[in-house]
């Protein structure tokens, strides 16, 4: 990698960084909440909000059932996008985030799941992620089983619950102006690695 490419990429996650700061400080209600947009081998797209929970120089991770809907066409078709939309910071924020998708190492997702609160670890393990429930009950006794199950020892990670971590090849950042008069600059990698920055039309 270049060390123009690796300034462009440590610029975007600057700019990142600086947005995500003034998010929390704007006030806005959540600001790891985002889109993930998935897409099937039919090229059947989907999208769900989910919240980051980690992000650094090898990209931006949130956790999920790996063999839920959005886990399994994250394995078959490992390619997503994010969205995150800030409102409150400046006139508008867009960060737009795309790249190939990878399983985090157990022991990354062992950590994260052991600092979640004891009520998240038992739902992972009661929840068959978008699989059809017949009734609340039926999800309510699930996890009152395991609460039993575990009552007295630490909740482990179920094997196949895990973080799936987004590196990304383009990152756009989007100001909000009066008038649609947007502000667009992306910064995009090819298969090479060689990275550029480019100002976009609104």
């Amino acid at each position: 990698m270049s060390t123009a490419t690796t300034t462009l990429l440590s610029e975007a996650l600057d700019t990142f960084a600086t947005l995500f700061d003034e998010a929390q400080a704007a006030g806005e209600p959540d600001r790891t909440a985002m889109t993930v947009a998935t897409a099937a081998l039919d090229g059947r797209p989907s999208a769900r909000t989910v919240l980051l929970k980690a992000w650094d120089d090898r990209g931006f991770v949130f956790y999920t059932h790996l063999d839920g809907r959005k886990g399994r066409e994250l394995q078959e078709n490992p390619h997503a996008a994010l969205l995150f939309h800030w409102p409150r910071v400046r006139k508008g924020v867009q960060v737009r985030i795309e790249g190939p998708v990878v399983i985090v190492a157990d022991d990354e997702a062992d950590a994260y799941f052991a600092s979640r609160p004891r009520g998240s670890q038992l739902g992972a393990w009661a929840s068959k992620q978008s699989e059809v429930l017949d009734t609340r009950e039926t999800f309510e006794q699930r996890l009152a089983d395991l609460e039993r199950e575990f009552e007295g020892r630490d909740v482990p990670r179920p094997q196949r619950w895990s973080g799936l971590r987004v590196r990304p090849d383009r990152v756009e950042f989007w100001y909000g102006a009066e008038y649609r008069l947007h502000e667009r600059w992306l910064y995009e990698c090819d298969c090479a690695g060689d990275c550029r920055k480019r100002m976009l039309y609104p």
